[in-house]
């Protein structure tokens, strides 16, 4: 294949949020290489982290330059044990350079400092610096993104016609639990960080029931829509990626739109009385508007029951889309579509690389 021609392709899978589809991606070559930038700024800004307050100004400027030159000195040792100049950009990054990456900025507050805490720290927060990386960059997370960004406006109308098929039962639940006095009591009064980690543990229900059913969903888009040969197992987690985005665009959307919802609603019809009889108090008021003789109110009870609804409700949806013949064929059937260019490029590719080969 001309370099162009693949090129090209290359280009439209990391568009499509597919990178895995490319023939011979390496990690050591096409993850890490374009992460360098980013990791010799996390680089300088913890040579940064080094500076003590309690330093004079000279002795700050030295232990700037012992940790520069210790820096320098790492990356130039790592260059030329792999066999590269001293001062060369890596174009193959591998264990070496990433064990370093995550330890050397750590021995900066432990020679430096002293401070040992802070040295493990620095070195977890790599660690972890790395495998988010590696997440966002092998797997495109950012191009499913961008993907599922321009797809915002069709997954926007996909979920409006979704919602008004569910709607009538997903209502009908939503109003009996606002109009219930202990939903009021359990949420309303609820602390932040509680009310944080419950939406949180429903978001984690409904990532574990779309993680289990993805695979099945996974090969049944490959039987309907794939060409060329069968998918590898990471090929196969990269097309599940862009399936979870888009299904959970579209959760979110329709979480946003009941929580707005109820949140209008409640702003017009509850009363300080209101509160009084479902929360025991009268209400923190977080925002009051007057405007052609209404006064409504957001408060931070309203805000946390609205929020808890559209986080059920989201959970609802989310299994639903799923569960529901008539939702899943709709959802999937709109996915199948904009996939299938993908796959068809990716047969033509194969085909040509081992034409070539």
């Amino acid at each position: 294949m001309p370099d162009s021609a693949r090129a090209a392709h290359e280009a439209a899978f990391r568009r499509a949020g597919l990178p895995l589809f490319i023939d011979d991606y390496s990690a050591s070559r096409d993850v890490w290489t374009r992460a360098v930038p980013l990791l010799y700024l996390v680089f300088f800004v913890e040579l940064l982290g080094a500076i003590d307050l309690q330093f004079s100004f000279v002795e700050n400027v030295a232990t700037l330059l012992g940790g520069l030159a210790i820096l320098v000195g790492s990356a130039a040792v790592v260059n030329r044990v792999r066999g590269r100049s001293a001062i060369a950009r890596p174009d193959d990054i591998g264990a070496l350079e990433l064990g370093a990456f995550v330890v050397v900025p750590a021995l900066l507050p432990a020679i430096l400092n002293q401070q040992t805490t802070s040295a493990l720290a620095t070195a977890a927060g790599n660690l972890a610096l790395l495998a988010l990386l590696y997440g966002i960059i092998a797997y495109g997370l950012l191009s499913i993104l961008v993907w599922a960004a321009r797809r915002l406006v069709r997954q926007l109308a996909a979920s409006l016609q979704l919602l008004a098929r569910a709607l009538p039962l997903m209502l009908l639940f939503s109003v009996v639990l606002f109009l219930t006095t202990e939903m009021w009591q359990v949420f309303g009064d609820m602390s932040d960080a509680k009310l944080t980690a419950t939406t949180v543990l429903l978001a984690g229900i409904g990532t574990l029931f779309l993680a289990v059913r993805l695979p099945r969903e996974v090969g049944a888009l490959e039987e309907q829509v794939g060409a060329g040969p069968p998918l590898n197992p990471r090929q196969r987690l990269n097309v599940a990626l862009v399936m979870f985005v888009s299904q959970a665009l579209q959760v979110v959307v329709v979480s946003l739109a009941i929580g707005a919802f109820f949140l209008a609603f409640g702003m017009l019809v509850l009363t300080d009385k209101t509160y009084t009889a479902w929360v025991g108090q009268l209400p923190q008021t977080v925002v009051s508007l007057k405007s052609i003789g209404i006064h409504a109110e957001i408060t931070r009870e309203l805000l946390h029951v609205s929020g808890a609804i559209a986080a059920l409700s989201g959970l609802y949806y989310a299994i639903a889309v799923l569960t529901d013949g008539t939702y899943r064929e709709e959802f999937l059937s709109e996915l199948t579509d904009e996939m299938r260019s993908s796959f068809a490029l990716r047969a033509e590719y194969v085909a040509t690389l081992n034409g070539a080969a």
